[in-house]
């Protein structure tokens, strides 16, 4: 059955999940080739200085690509299941409830973490090339915050779909909204090191908003 879930999942996602890989293989090389550009005609020099100096992390052109993406997935996977009236259907099937959703929720999130895997991998092979590890590094614990706002986006926007009423919409999204402008609220990197964890902690929790509204829904809640 786990199988079948992840092939679904995967019908339903597969044009939206090429669409998400190549934008972020677009923009990243378009980052990178200016990058280089830079490099080329002022030398490294110049990233150093901007690194130590300038508070930057020369990514930044990649910062809400992954907000986008968690959202843009969980759309399609969650908003057919509503707009289609397939919800109740999926809820019928000889499996255990709650374990289907988390399937479900584990696909999104699994796919997002592979996507946003290789592009910090992509990233630190070619920075490496231009600065020491310790700055690279620096960059890849910013960009850290820059993912896991993609996965709270993919939660809330699951949750927003999975919610009957427009009222809980309505709170959710305030919610959703909040929790992303803290993640987005300061510009200096790593910033957010020293509370990570409970931030993690708080997209982790929030799984638990997909599980609220399916039993408002099975409660019969609707506008």
């Amino acid at each position: 059955m786990n199988k079948m879930i992840i092939y679904k999942e995967w019908l339903k996602t597969r044009w939206a999940l090429l669409g998400v890989v190549l934008t972020f293989a677009a923009v990243t090389f378009y980052c990178f080739l200016n990058l280089s550009k830079v490099v080329e005609i002022r030398g490294a020099e110049l990233l150093w200085e901007a690194l130590v100096e300038k508070d930057t992390v020369l990514t930044e052109i990649l910062k809400y690509l992954p907000l986008a993406a968690g959202v843009i997935l969980a759309a399609c996977q969650f908003l057919p299941e509503v707009t289609h009236k397939r919800l109740k259907l999926t809820l019928h099937l000889p499996y255990p409830q709650g374990r289907m959703l988390l399937n479900i929720a584990l696909y999104g999130l699994a796919v997002l973490a592979v996507i946003f895997a290789l592009q910090a991998l992509v990233s630190a092979l070619i920075l490496k090339q231009w600065v020491v590890w310790e700055l690279v590094a620096r960059i890849l614990r910013t960009m850290a915050v820059w993912y896991l706002a993609g996965w709270a986006g993919y939660l809330f926007a699951a949750a927003v779909c999975l919610e009957p009423t427009w009222k809980m919409r309505a709170v959710l999204l305030v919610l959703a909204a909040g929790f992303v402008a803290l993640l987005f609220k300061s510009e200096v990197p790593e910033a957010y090191n020293g509370f990570f964890p409970v931030l993690l902690l708080y997209v982790v929790l929030s799984v638990s908003l997909l599980y609220y509204g399916v039993a408002r829904f099975k409660e019969g809640k609707q506008d």
